[in-house]
């Protein structure tokens, strides 16, 4: 059982506590034996003394053995009995004090069973080794009540001691599972921050690489290109200061000091993406099937990030300056295309990789924490290939009334048709396969 702390009594105050309660029990015992039930009184017998010496000597040892000197006690108590001595209940103290801490400390049917055998044990004096009268079977059953009534408080006590335990313990388990609760919360917090952060700063700075490339590149033969680019050098660090400190300022807020912060943005700033890499010397088609509709705050940033980090990894990895972009609308689903024409021996950026590779980790976590899917990987005709189904809320609007029309449309044909509008007229897919097959055969998952 657990005990709250600074109940425990040092050993001092426990010992003198001790001291009164066998200095009180003894005197009570005397008592017991002077007082007639007259209300007349008499000295007590050289018998008396020695009873209450011997049960109440025995008092300070019942927390470490309570069975023995409940036995003592009860057993004064009948030779006081049978000696003719229990002229009050009084006389049966030591075996209530000795009830008391059996009841607070055994379990209950051990304190049952002792407090049966000794109130039998009073019984059998008071009524069978004595005269019987209407006085002694009163003064007997009062006697036996008094032991019966200290178990019972005992055993309150230990229900009393056992709850405020379980409240303790309750309260302990509480106080884990918050600082548990705040110590996710935190780390939750951290990769979001993370995941933010990486986004904008990777998007910015792969962009003002390639202006400052192109600069360098035309710098001798064609210096107005490279004046250009290192205009569009300078917007693009200017951009990507202005959204880092935008993004640190609002992680700075709190309260209601908060500023309103301005809109994140979504698909509706997706033309702004494409012409910022179109300038970085990428070109990007856009390829939009179905009818578009609205996407909430949450869902509508996390599309505009899975594209622009795509886009970014195309700009970094793939080595060429082409790239599409795919989106798919249906009634449940928005599906994001990103696919690139670079090498065949293009390989998947990872955490290993020597630039970093947290590209596609934040993609996959964005998606993942929308309830959405996403595959990955190389393409059997070469380049690399992104496709995220994000799930559309089940209440959302649309912006034409021809989604009803396109409830069967399955996953699998929105990315071959989302293919096929992209593919240039007469082009044969590799071997001969189906479209299916192809998206099958280079993804990974």
């Amino acid at each position: 059982m657990t005990t709250l702390k600074g109940f425990l009594p040092r050993p001092r105050a426990e010992r003198s506590r001790e001291a009164v309660i066998t200095a009180a029990a003894f005197v009570l015992f005397l008592l017991g034996s002077v007082v007639r039930g007259d209300e007349s009184l008499t000295a007590p017998p050289i018998a008396a003394y020695l009873l209450a010496v011997v049960s109440c000597a025995a008092l300070p040892l019942r927390h470490r053995t309570p069975l023995p000197v409940m036995v003592v006690t009860t057993l004064c108590s009948v030779l006081a009995m049978v000696a003719g001595l229990m002229l009050t209940p009084l006389v049966v103290v030591p075996a209530m004090i000795t009830a008391y801490t059996i009841a607070v400390r055994a379990e209950r049917r051990t304190t049952a069973a002792v407090l049966l055998i000794s109130a039998a044990l009073l019984m059998a004096a008071g009524l069978v080794l004595q005269p019987l009268s209407w006085s002694t079977v009163t003064r007997t059953c009062s006697t036996v009540i008094f032991p019966l009534a200290a178990g019972v408080l005992g055993h309150s006590a230990q229900n009393r001691r056992a709850y405020l335990a379980a409240v303790e313990e309750r309260a302990l388990r509480a106080e884990e599972s918050r600082e548990s609760e705040a110590r996710r919360r935190v780390a939750e917090e951290r990769v979001r921050i993370a995941r933010e952060l990486h986004d904008l700063v990777a998007h910015e700075i792969t962009l003002a690489n390639a202006q400052a490339t192109v600069a360098a590149h035309f710098f001798d033969s064609r210096p107005e290109q490279a004046r250009t680019s290192l205009r569009q050098l300078v917007e693009t660090t200017r951009q990507a200061l202005d959204e880092l400190r935008a993004t640190v300022g609002l992680l700075r807020e709190s309260g209601d000091h908060a500023q309103p912060a301005e809109p994140a943005p979504g698909l509706a700033q997706l033309p702004t993406l494409i012409e910022s890499f179109r300038r970085a010397g990428l070109t990007v088609s856009v390829h939009e099937e179905g009818p578009a509709g609205t996407l909430p705050p949450g869902l509508d940033l996390t599309a505009y990030r899975i594209i622009q980090e795509a886009l970014t990894n195309v700009t970094k990895h793939a080595g060429i300056g082409r790239a599409r972009v795919g989106l798919a609308w249906t009634r449940d689903l928005v599906t994001l295309t990103i696919t690139d024409d670079g090498p065949g021996d293009h390989t998947i950026p990872g955490p290993s990789a020597g630039s970093g590779g947290y590209g596609l980790i934040g993609i996959r976590e964005r998606v993942t924490a929308v309830g959405g899917r996403l595959v990955a990987g190389r393409r059997p005709e070469g380049g690399f290939r992104v496709v995220a189904e994000l799930p559309r809320p089940a209440r959302e609007t649309t912006r034409s009334s021809a989604a009803v029309d396109r409830e069967q449309t399955g996953v699998a044909a929105t990315a071959r048709s989302t293919a096929d509008a992209e593919r240039p007229a007469g082009e044969a897919l590799p071997s001969g396969e189906a479209p299916d097959d192809a998206a099958r055969r280079g993804d990974v998952a």
